[in-house]
């Protein structure tokens, strides 16, 4: 087994280009719409099926028609959806989102299900069978913040399972709470509004030192169009973001996960793992939805050229 993904399950709904909502019952006819498989866990669980890795993902979904969606979806795309618990009387969590001309994305959200995972819904025995765990959104599916489920992780990683960490919201309190899983994370890859929230540094990089400080092997903050920084034992490095037309951003941060998570399978460093999730993230901003333009592996690793500066 390589990668288990455990966490947030959002179906999307995205429309491009939107500049305004209108008022009344008014129609704006706009050139496309997607319904996407998102979210921390299920969008990067997409994007590494993609990328042509195993994947198990884990999550709480509602019996609902949006359920049945996200779940045709995802095993379209070759994930394993038998870690997908389903959830009666509660929806499936979703967001609608108009997306800008810029790529912009302000979302209205539904979290639904996400709110109802807890450890319970976990296969004994899987996540120390994984190469890889992604826990994707710990900060909005809380109900895994349990001191017996991070003993549990910390027996994976034990066992050789090496963990990785991606936040969901922008909320300081969730995120704070998140804290918690750091010791037992090996990189964890946040965005620079959360690395701001956890640490209250406003420096990206004095945040992601602080981040490290706190047990993970290697901090990277996501930065939007200025790239991403990686911080680890031998230093920072800065990796600029490649230069592309951007059609949304929606799903970037998954992206970048993934590429990042297989660069770990194929045996890589952390910072060529980031330039793997640089690559990876470049492509989806130039469509739309989290699973855009990503093809395959062989796509991402022909965009480096070497030409990326540390």
């Amino acid at each position: 087994m390589a990668v288990v993904t455990l966490g947030a399950h959002i179906v999307d709904v995205l429309a491009r280009p939107v500049t305004a909502i209108p008022p009344g019952q008014d129609t704006v006819v706009v050139d496309r719409i997607r319904a996407t498989a998102a979210g921390a866990a299920a969008g990067t669980a997409v994007a590494l099926a993609r990328l042509g890795n195993e994947v198990v993902s884990v999550g709480a979904i509602g019996e609902d028609d949006l359920g049945d969606l996200l779940v045709a979806v995802m095993t379209r795309h070759g994930v394993d959806v038998s870690g997908l618990v389903r959830r009666a009387g509660e929806q499936t969590a979703a967001s609608i989102l108009p997306i800008r001309p810029d790529g912009g994305r302000p979302s209205f959200h539904a979290p639904g299900a996400n709110l109802t995972l807890t450890p319970g819904a976990v296969e004994p025995g899987l996540l120390a069978a994984a190469d890889v765990l992604h826990l994707g959104g710990p900060d909005v599916t809380f109900g895994l913040n349990d001191p017996a489920f991070l003993v549990t992780l910390a027996a994976a990683r034990d066992a050789g399972t090496i963990i990785t960490m991606d936040l969901l919201s922008g909320m300081p309190d969730l995120i704070q709470a998140a804290r918690a899983f750091l010791p037992v994370v090996d990189h964890f890859l946040p965005n620079e509004e959360q690395a701001r929230a956890m640490t209250g540094e406003d420096d990206p990089e004095r945040a992601a030192y602080a981040l490290l400080a706190q047990g993970p092997a290697s901090v990277v903050v996501t930065l939007g169009a200025e790239g991403s920084l990686l911080v680890d034992a031998s230093g920072a490095h800065r990796l600029p973001a490649r230069k592309v037309e951007v059609v949304d951003t929606t799903g970037c941060g998954d992206a970048y996960c993934a590429g990042f998570i297989t660069g770990l399978v194929h045996g890589k460093a952390p910072l060529e793992c980031a330039r793997w999730g640089t690559a990876a993230a470049s492509i989806v901003a130039q469509g739309l939805g989290s699973d855009a333009g990503l093809t395959d592996l062989d796509a991402v690793l022909a965009l480096l050229d070497g030409k990326e500066e540390e």
